[in-house]
């Protein structure tokens, strides 16, 4: 999915992220107001935050200061100029809350296009189509695969692809791999490269990738070849495409994922993501961290690639690698990252 060819960047936009800005399971809406080129946040919807502005939530000063509110006619009020609803939450259980329906509705009758990350599809329901129907507007559902006719396995055609390819992997789920991904195309961006970049979840698509498509719902035979088509897609225009990794090729239940991502892109470098005070993995306490070093050798093994660097949350003064490392939060640090990337090419 493309969603710059469906919006005037940037375009703007109200966020639904009801009792999850500023954790972990808002992630989207925290990334769509930090990162989004696509979206222009006007107004976050999160009744249990309303009357902050997202800045002192995200303990982020350098963001933004987009103010809370605590319905999408409170939004509206702030923002009539509004042109999407990005829903930024996608619920435990996948079903649409009840109590979200009011706001989408209202959305909808203001004219918003509805930009969806939620595990059920808006647009495949009769009551959403006929509403957005009537109102003249468009239905977005990122979460939804590929048409079966563009599924494919990998056949190694991205080896054709006349760009560079850089792969940011990681040490576990939810550790920095869209944000390291996007800090990089950025730095890329500021330092006159013509860089483009691939989304496989649902928050880089909705931030603004060249490209995507949430990965964890294209069935494991066609992730590889899926992957191949977004990276070559991307190199077309541009001549260093960065890849945003899932999980790690280390974790016993997303690792075949981790790898088809591996594969399908076939990077000529790879950045990996750390947390170095990170024990366990997140959601899976039962199963400890194997580390940057496991991770880096599998990587190496299991590809033609080089680890550039690592991203990591920590100090890099504090932190011993065997590569190079940064901290993208840090001032300098996405250029940093960008230099190790540009050294192993």
């Amino acid at each position: 999915m493309n969603l710059r060819d469906s919006f005037d960047a940037p375009a703007p936009a109200l966020v639904l992220a009801e009792g999850a800005f500023g954790t972990m399971d808002g992630k989207t809406a925290n990334g769509v107001v930090m990162h989004s080129e696509l979206f222009d946040a006007r107004a976050v919807i999160d009744s249990t935050h309303a009357g902050n502005l997202t800045s002192e939530v995200l303990g982020r000063p350098d963001t933004r200061d987009v103010p809370i509110v605590s319905s999408t006619g409170d939004a509206l009020d702030r923002a009539p100029e509004a042109e999407a609803l990005v829903i930024g939450v996608a619920p435990a259980g996948g079903k649409l809350p009840d109590e979200w329906v009011e706001d989408i509705e209202e959305a909808i009758r203001a004219g918003l296009d509805i930009v969806s990350g939620l595990h059920v599809f808006l647009s495949e329901q009769e009551h959403w189509r006929s509403l957005a129907d009537e109102h003249g507007v468009t239905l977005f559902d990122v979460r939804k695969p590929p048409e079966e006719d563009d599924l494919r396995v990998g056949d190694g055609s991205v080896d054709d692809a006349d760009a560079d390819v850089v792969l940011t992997a990681g040490t576990d789920c939810a550790v920095g791999k869209r944000t390291t991904t996007f800090e990089l195309y950025r730095a890329a961006k500021r330092a006159g490269l013509n860089a483009g970049w691939v989304a496989t979840g649902q928050t880089g698509i909705m931030v603004g990738a060249h490209h995507g498509v949430v990965i964890d719902r294209v069935p494991a035979d066609f992730t590889a070849g899926v992957v191949e088509d977004l990276v070559s897609a991307v190199a077309e225009d541009h001549d260093i495409v960065f890849v945003e990794g899932q999980a790690s090729l280390t974790h016993r239940a997303y690792s075949s994922v981790t790898l088809g991502v591996l594969h399908g892109s076939w990077p000529d470098a790879v950045v990996l993501v750390d947390d170095p005070d990170r024990e366990n993995r997140t959601h899976f306490d039962q199963w400890p961290l194997a580390g940057v070093e496991a991770e880096r050798h599998l990587v190496e093994e299991l590809s033609d690639a080089t680890v550039a660097g690592v991203s990591t949350w920590g100090d890099p003064a504090d932190v011993e690698y065997s590569v190079p490392a940064a901290n993208v939060y840090d001032e300098g640090g996405p250029e940093d990252l960008l230099g190790m990337v540009r050294e192993a090419l």
